[in-house]
């Protein structure tokens, strides 16, 4: 196994990813967008989620499939991007078909996350549905900018700079996982004592480029982790993509088992002060034999989403009052 050409979400076949970031005001937009749809679960593990169409996913409501996810800063303001891609994926007739004989629509499916960055840039300017429409309208396939941009814009990671970040697997048997994160959670994903970024064992083919050799990891020191300098609200959202066929069950419990990737890439995680949710998104291109199948996709997913995030650690740069990781520890 080893990474996709593009290490990015979009080595899933069909899966396209578009950006909208407004560096003035350090807040932003991602959507992930399957082509051709794609079956879909979800699992939010977070005390302060910032959510939106996460019932439909629910394995025993109707609808099956989804058109796009949309990541976005803003906290709640920003759940209004999702409109905009809305707008964008009628315009080119994607959407589940309502009607009759008489009169017909199109309503397009797309759950939507959100992260809280209001005090790391504007707490006024969010993202809006006109950011959502920019963001459709630069998706592609290909390789996938990373660190500040998109909703990794105004992200803040255990007090550093935070940002968009993703990675991929592939597996021997043909089927692609691939992760996109927006790395912004209360915890850190590095040993404030050593510097040392706690997943790095995870890390494929030296993708993280550290500059510094492996440093020993200190023993948790729980007495500032809530400190109140520290105390923000936060939330890592993301999401998986794969191109096995799963059904809407199946999708929700690697979303499920895809959280463990934020437990091993970040200390500590799923606080009271973080919005933790995963999508997961299936294309449907690749049979999986059964249950022992499934659990390896889920470990697999675990660890390209722990990837993921710490390349949107990784990948930020210092702005916005806040050092990055390079900056502070490998200078």
């Amino acid at each position: 196994m080893q990474p996709g050409p593009y290490n990015a979400i979009t080595d899933v076949p069909g899966i396209q990813v578009g950006h909208f970031t407004d560096l003035e005001n350090l807040t932003g937009v991602t959507v992930v967008f399957p082509e051709h749809g794609a079956v879909a679960g979800v699992d939010v593990r977070g005390s302060a989620p910032g959510t939106r169409e996460t019932d439909l996913l629910n394995p025993v409501n109707l609808v099956e499939q989804v058109h796009a996810v949309v990541l976005s800063g803003g906290s709640a303001y920003g759940l209004e991007a999702a409109q905009g891609v809305m707008r964008w994926l009628e315009e080119h007739g994607k959407g589940y078909p309502v009607g009759n004989q008489t009169a017909q629509a199109l309503v397009p499916i797309v759950p939507a996350a959100v992260i809280f960055d209001l005090l790391v840039g504007s707490s006024t300017v969010r993202p809006s549905a006109e950011y959502g429409y920019r963001a459709a309208q630069n998706l592609k396939g290909g390789p996938v900018e990373q660190g500040v941009v998109g909703v990794g814009t105004g992200a803040r990671n255990g007090g550093l700079k935070g940002g968009t970040g993703t990675a991929s697997l592939v597996m021997s048997d043909g089927v692609v996982v691939g992760a996109i994160v927006a790395a912004n959670a209360h915890g850190r994903a590095h040993d404030p004592v050593s510097g040392e970024i706690y997943a790095r064992f995870l890390e494929q083919n030296g993708e993280f480029k550290l500059r510094h050799t492996p440093r020993p990891l200190a023993a948790p020191d729980y007495s500032d982790i809530f400190a109140e300098t520290f105390v923000r609200s936060s939330t890592v959202i993301g999401c998986v993509a794969t191109n096995a066929r799963l059904t809407k069950a199946q999708a929700q419990k690697i979303a499920q088992m895809a959280h463990d990737g934020i437990a091993r890439a970040v200390y500590p995680a799923h606080t009271m002060f973080d919005g933790d949710v995963i999508f997961c998104l299936a294309t449907g291109e690749v049979d999986l034999e059964g249950p022992a199948e499934l659990s390896r996709l889920g470990a697999v997913a675990a660890d390209v989403f722990a990837r993921a995030l710490v390349h949107g650690v990784l990948q930020a740069y210092s702005v916005g009052g806040l050092a990055s990781y390079r900056d502070l520890y490998e200078q």
